[in-house]
């Protein structure tokens, strides 16, 4: 057979070969000795580095990849050629300076003299490594397996990374990893024992101690067996999910912390409760005073603590009086509590010994506060239901507000300083006669103030007046339903003269209709209106109305 016969059935062969092959003939000078090698036929899939195919067949090596001329691989050939033995080289380097290509590749090469040329079978092997040890690298991954039979354990690079163990070592031993295992954890490992003892794959997280770190590693594991099912090897796929794991009991820690602020909260939110009950109760219904009806309304700055620095006394004295007041310690929450209940209880005690001027009382306040380094504000009224005199002094506090004749405004201001602030500090009280129906607000500077947005008092002072004009309008009704029922015939007479057709004693209401419900009275709709929290102070009312 010619020479190109032999090539073209060489070249038919090689083309459906799905591997990395060529059949190199060499080229010979005048003297015989080889000089060069060409490329008489290539695999199928065999593209090089540059990622030519059978477009290298007829090229010369020199030509197409001058690197390997008079290197290690070029005498492989020559050797190969020469006496007809086989050759392997394995993890062959070849370096490419082009730009383009990959600078160092890694092949193993196997060489046989066939039909007077070289059939050179090669398999790239860095593209797998380098993919293999990027998947490691990035995933923190890692394989082994360990041989049943022979007891032989082969590591990827990745699980030595993992076990920060210097490859020349080679693999720890059974032993040296239970021993590198945390004893809690020993558990776990029989437990995947167990499951690969049944045939399933095993899927664990255990804890190992590698130098001075603890590592948490997630152990897949499956049993290869033979024909008769019995187990040969084990491969395992191990990777490090540490910081997965101090990630997830960081947020178990903060998920617990919450857990505990929530519990510490609801707990300080019971006793502030209760606190407030024990220092400064407030009633649920207006409370009925000899010649007054007091509605009182508290709100604390916080949704925690439910007692802070404003505080509230109305109450009756032996000689027939009424003492209303309100104040404000600067501050809030159990801080300011503190201070609040020691003016709100020294005020009650003056009261009981029959300290009763609102003046004098401000005073004997002010120096209870300079003593416990206190600040704060406060009004004090007396109401006399015998003579309708109010009389009232302030310290640094807003003026009661008047609702009459469908107007409300601040009353004058009486000279007062703030409390705490001069131990020689004067107060001055102001009188007001009062009438039935007149309507009064003491506050504290919560429900006026706020850091933003327009002041509220303008919106108080309307509230309130609307207030009293519901309650004239109310009363008016309640009047002239009263006088209605005493000038009705009594029930006798009512008995028998027979009702005229059509009148309301006669018709009855639609079927399936229901009473008009009464229009929310005055107090509702002023309180409706007041009882917007404020979120940077406390807020204290008392809303008196004055009885007939």
């Amino acid at each position: 057979m010619a020479d190109e016969d032999v090539a073209r059935v060489v070249r038919e062969m090689l083309s459906v070969i799905p591997a990395g092959c060529s059949w190199l003939v060499p080229v010979t000078g005048t003297d015989g000795v080889v000089r060069d090698f060409r490329i008489a036929a290539a695999g199928g899939r065999g593209d090089d580095i540059y990622h030519r195919g059978p477009s290298r067949i007829d090229g010369l090596l020199s030509d197409l990849y001058p690197a390997i001329v008079g290197g290690e691989l070029w005498q492989i050939y020559l050797d190969v050629l020469r006496t007809g033995e086989p050759a392997h080289l394995t993890d062959f380097r070849y370096d490419e300076k082009k730009a383009g290509v990959v600078a160092h590749s890694l092949f193993d090469v196997t060489v046989h003299r066939v039909l007077d040329g070289l059939l050179v079978w090669w398999q790239r092997l860095d593209e797998d490594r380098r993919r293999m040890q990027n998947t490691e690298l990035l995933g923190s991954l890692g394989w082994s397996e360990y041989d049943l039979i022979t007891g032989e354990t082969q590591w990827s690079p990745g699980m030595y990374r993992i076990f920060g163990r210097d490859p020349a070592l080679g693999p720890l031993t059974r032993v040296q990893q239970a021993a590198a295992m945390l004893g809690d954890d020993r558990g776990i490992a029989e437990t995947a024992w167990q499951t690969l003892d049944s045939g399933a794959t095993s899927d664990v997280t255990v804890r190992f101690r590698i130098g001075p770190d603890v590592k948490h590693l997630r152990v897949l594991s499956d049993v290869v067996t033979d024909a008769t099912g019995r187990p040969l090897k084990i491969n395992a796929v191990v990777q490090d999910v540490t910081a997965r794991e101090d990630s997830r009991t960081a947020i178990d820690r903060l998920r617990d912390q919450l857990r505990t602020r929530e519990m510490t909260a609801l707990a300080e939110h019971r006793l502030a409760g209760q606190l407030q009950q024990l220092i400064q109760p407030v009633p649920h219904e207006p409370l009925s005073l000899p010649g007054l009806s007091v509605l009182v309304n508290y709100l604390p700055a916080g949704n925690t603590i439910q007692v802070g620095g404003d505080w509230y006394h109305a109450g009756p004295l032996d000689d027939g009086r009424v003492v209303l007041a309100v104040g404000d310690v600067a501050g809030h929450g159990l801080g300011a509590a503190n201070g609040m209940a020691h003016l709100r209880f020294a005020l009650i005690a003056w009261l009981s010994i029959g300290v009763h001027d609102p003046a004098v009382l401000l005073s004997h306040l002010n120096q209870l506060s300079v003593r416990l380094h206190l600040t704060g504000t406060s009004v004090i009224c007396v109401h006399d239901p015998a003579t309708h005199t109010l009389t009232w002094s302030r310290a640094g506090h807003a003026a009661p507000l008047l609702a009459r004749d469908g107007q409300a405004s601040a009353l004058p201001l009486a000279r007062g300083m703030l409390l705490g602030a001069d131990p020689q500090a004067t107060y001055e009280s102001l009188c007001l006669q009062v009438a039935p129906g007149d309507m009064l607000l003491l506050y504290t500077d919560g429900l006026v103030e706020r850091r933003t947005g327009p002041p509220l008092l303008p919106h108080v002072v309307d509230l309130l007046a609307a207030a009293w004009a519901r309650t004239a309008s109310a009363r008016t009704a309640s009047a002239r339903t009263a006088s209605a029922r005493t000038a009705a015939p009594p029930p006798d007479s009512a008995a028998t003269t027979p009702p005229s057709p059509g009148s309301a004693a006669t018709t009855p209401p639609p079927a399936g209709s229901a009473a008009t419900a009464p229009p929310p009275d005055a107090m509702t709709v002023l309180v409706r209106g007041l009882t917007t929290p404020s979120p940077d102070d406390d807020t204290c009312t008392l809303l008196i109305t004055v009885e007939p």
